[in-house]
């Protein structure tokens, strides 16, 4: 059996810097894979005499993704574990990046706008989008931070078989994350925003996570929440899940959702469970 990953999402969004960065991580990487060669592609790898354990397959664009989905369904029916990791950015940034790189869309056309054309892709690829396992969204990363999302997900230091938790914390006046499974809304709680002496500071400070956590209904809600996820964890490591992304949004994204976080990670740690805390919008 082969640990296989199959990377696919929007032209534009990454996919070529996560494939280099997997290489890195000691992938095998095959980019810019048609789908029709995925079969022989792993039917080799698998005559290497075990020499390629971990598979990364780079398919192309949302020409090239049509039909992935039937061939990652054969590919489990053959034993093989397969992941999908989806990368996507909103259509303002790869905009931006494309006229930064003066490139043209592989699905341009010469006729349509290049909004139009980017839009005509996600169209294309959302039953992909809708099957992945993990969804990166890369609009507001850094070539750097993509590197380290992949580091904590698929280094060596990653159990294989461990469900893999994200902690996010955001503003929800800058927008919900695409790529989060499961968001709770702590706008209900006190706002530390209205005390002059904790508004410059955020929710990692001491002072304002005692102002948030202090309050009867804080430590209420984080008790529910974290029994809910005492209860539904194991169920998701049961069923085969592998990565689980949970957001806390607040207004801002700086007091509340922050000490919320910290406190949710605090107890999945005691739990045996390994967090990546994410604070989305702490320098904004």
């Amino acid at each position: 059996m082969t640990d296989i990953l199959v990377v696919t999402g929007l032209s534009g969004a990454g996919r070529s810097q996560a494939a280099d960065d997997l290489e890195d991580l000691g992938w095998f990487v095959v980019d810019n894979l048609p789908v029709v060669l995925v079969d022989k592609v792993v039917e080799l790898s698998g005559e290497s005499g075990g020499e390629i354990e971990k598979l990364c397959l780079v398919v192309g664009n949302a020409r090239q993704q049509a039909g992935v989905l039937n061939a990652i369904v054969a590919l489990r029916a053959q034993g093989h574990r397969v992941r999908i990791m989806f990368l996507d950015a909103s259509t303002r940034e790869l905009v931006r990046r494309y006229e930064a790189t003066r490139r043209k869309h592989p699905m341009g056309d010469g006729v349509r706008g290049l909004e139009d054309v980017i839009e005509l892709e996600r169209t294309a690829v959302a039953d992909v989008k809708a099957s992945a396992d993990l969804i990166i969204d890369t609009t507001g990363l850094t070539v750097h931070q993509l590197k380290a999302q992949l580091v904590e997900l698929f280094g060596p230091e990653s159990p294989a078989d461990s469900l893999q938790i994200t902690v996010m914390s955001f503003g929800f006046k800058h927008g919900v994350p695409i790529d989060v499974d499961t968001v709770f809304d702590v706008r209900f709680l006190p706002n530390p925003h209205w005390d002059e002496n904790l508004r410059p500071l955020t929710g990692l400070d001491p002072a304002v996570s005692e102002y948030v956590l202090g309050h009867d209904i804080a430590g209420e809600f984080v008790n529910r929440v974290t029994s809910l996820l005492d209860l539904v964890l194991p169920a998701y490591v049961a069923e085969g899940r592998s990565y689980l992304t949970l957001g806390v949004g607040c207004t801002g994204g700086r007091h509340r959702s922050v000490a919320v976080v910290e406190s949710v990670a605090r107890h999945l740690r005691t739990q045996g469970w390994h967090p990546r805390v994410s604070h989305r919008d702490l320098s904004l």
